[in-house]
């Protein structure tokens, strides 16, 4: 269970119009639910659906940049597993 907007904002000193926002767009996302009067809890799987959306916007918005500084500097993906 999720606490209430009200009650999170106050914790973490955030705007409780914030926090509203937030946790609509979490509900639109799909990963909670909203159970009248009792209150809003995380979908079973929330946590997997946010990493592999997450990890779809790293490979889209990000890894291309990368990809291309390593092939700039002669990077391959078998030197950076050894470095690490």
């Amino acid at each position: 269970m999720l606490p209430s907007v009200r009650a999170f904002a106050a914790e973490q000193g955030a705007n409780p119009l914030t926090v509203a926002k937030a946790y609509q767009q979490f509900q639109a996302d799909g990963l909670i639910r909203v159970q009248r009067g009792v209150g809003m809890f995380v979908r079973d799987g929330a946590s997997a659906k946010l990493r592999q959306s997450e990890r779809e916007a790293f490979l889209r918005e990000e890894w291309p940049s990368i990809r291309e500084r390593m092939e700039r500097l002669d990077i391959d993906l078998a030197q950076l597993s050894e470095n690490a």
